[in-house]
């Protein structure tokens, strides 16, 4: 007997969360049929009037519980706790409770690679959809960056790959979400401010692998031991990559290429020459598109094309400027501690790291080695000030800032020729900022504000 397609026609729902996935997910239920209520937090939110003028219902300034529990559906948006008094009144009510990534899913036509992992997300689906285009697969990209997945319903096809990044919000909430192709690229304790304990965000992470079958495939890191083990009990066909060899069989490092190495021996990828992106560990999210790539069907010279023409992502590892031989680079998607550490590692003697901001949970003293390394410097930032200080003051030169501009200011004077400024803060934005991405753009904007002025006064 064929499964019941899932239907809200009818039925009354409530999503939670009026940022980009929630507005998705509310006009996308109107169009399926449903009557729905959108509700925020906020008194005000963007794009009122279009959302009214679709059918959808605006509950502003609260979430009520007797809205959710009168309900026959409540739908969450990624930024919102599931544990909230008012959800967990639903819950206790009887209504079901899902996920806008969960939702969405139920609904698309061609088949999925998800992407999932502590850092390196956003490279990684953004590479691995433009080999799969190169290599002429009709290819839809989004989830966690770009289009929400509710908004590619409508575009879906039967021949469509939908390539999403997936983050721990989204998966935690998964129930029926299945991945032809599902890739971990890492693994560290992240979100600690959401996730009440590691062990909760890496079930959170696996759960990626939790509906896979024998004929879909787990993309896995070879390099990280954490990784292997979240997917110790996948069903699906295993791909290893490995930047230091690790892997027997899989997409490795051979010489001066990346390569898909088997029992029967090696077949050339993309070579090492065509990979334009900064610092080593990036190098890790070719591998893992290429290994994506090469499951799909994608031939070496349509990957080589797509990675010649990748210069990497605004916000990682991103180059801003050069002033007086010093240079600055913004790496605001560094939001964890891990990330951090690979950007310090990224660059030698005198490095200079504007961190802080809102504290996820982690431990700064693991960025004393390559610091200390480094004779590194710090300019700490944000709510996490104190933090940083208690951690890692007493080994390395380090300064306070108030805001972006001083913090800018504080490590060119902290620099010599020669030598790097790099934003990668290990922190949330949201002490400070809207959002990682208005951070970056803050520090970018400042940064050119001292290149003028630095000009002004050598024409002087």
């Amino acid at each position: 007997m064929s499964e019941t397609p899932f239907s809200v026609r009818g039925k009354r729902v409530v999503v939670v969360g009026a940022a980009r996935s929630g507005i998705a997910a509310a006009e996308l239920l109107v169009r399926r049929g449903a009557t729905v209520t959108l509700t925020d937090l906020r008194e005000q939110i963007d794009d009122e009037e279009r959302l009214r003028a679709a059918g959808v219902s605006l509950e502003l300034g609260g979430h009520h519980a007797s809205t959710l529990s009168a309900a026959d559906l409540v739908v969450l948006s990624p930024g919102v706790p599931s544990q909230l008094p008012a959800i967990e009144a639903a819950r206790r009510a009887g209504v079901p409770v899902t996920g806008e990534l969960e939702l969405a899913s139920r609904w698309l036509r061609g088949r999925i690679v998800a992407i999932t992992g502590t850092k390196g997300k956003s490279t990684t689906t953004t590479l691995t959809g433009r080999m799969l285009e190169a290599g002429g697969y009709r290819v839809l990209v989004g989830g966690n960056i770009g289009l929400a997945l509710s908004a590619q319903v409508e575009a879906s096809t039967d021949e469509t790959i939908h390539v999403i990044e997936a983050s721990s919000f989204q998966l935690e909430s998964a129930q029926t979400f299945r991945p032809w192709i599902a890739v971990l690229l890492n693994f560290s304790p992240d979100h600690l401010d959401r996730h009440t304990t590691v062990d909760e965000y890496a079930a959170a992470k696996a759960r990626v692998f939790a509906n896979q079958q024998p004929t879909d495939w787990a993309v896995l890191n070879a390099d990280d031991p954490g990784t292997l083990e979240l997917a110790a009990a996948t069903r699906a066909h295993r791909l290893l990559f490995s930047m230091t060899g690790a892997a027997r069989e899989g997409v490795v490092i051979s010489e001066d290429a990346i390569v898909r190495r088997t029992s029967s021996g090696e077949e050339a990828l993309v070579p090492l020459a065509a990979v334009k992106l900064l610092g080593r560990h990036l190098l890790a999210d070719v591998l893992a598109a290429s290994a994506v790539a090469s499951i799909v069907g994608v031939d070496a010279a349509a990957m080589t094309k797509a990675v010649e023409g990748f210069t990497g992502l605004e916000h990682a590892l991103e180059p801003v400027a050069e002033i007086g031989g010093v240079r600055f680079v913004n790496d605001s998607k560094a939001t964890n501690i891990e990330a951090a550490r690979r950007a310090i590692e990224t660059f030698g003697e005198g490095v200079v790291i504007v961190l802080g901001g809102r504290f996820k949970g982690g431990d700064f003293r693991d960025l004393l080695p390559p610091l200390v390394e480094r004779h590194g410097t710090v300019v700490a930032i944000g709510e996490s000030r104190p933090l940083i200080r208690e951690a890692l003051g007493f080994a390395v030169s380090l300064h306070e800032a108030d805001d972006m501009s001083a913090a800018v200011r504080c490590a060119f004077a902290s620099a010599s020729p020669g030598r790097t400024v790099v934003l990668a803060p290990a922190c949330a934005s949201f002490d400070m900022f809207r959002d990682y991405a208005e951070r970056g753009r803050v520090f970018k904007q400042e940064v050119r504000k001292l290149q003028d002025e630095w000009s002004t006064t050598r024409e002087q």
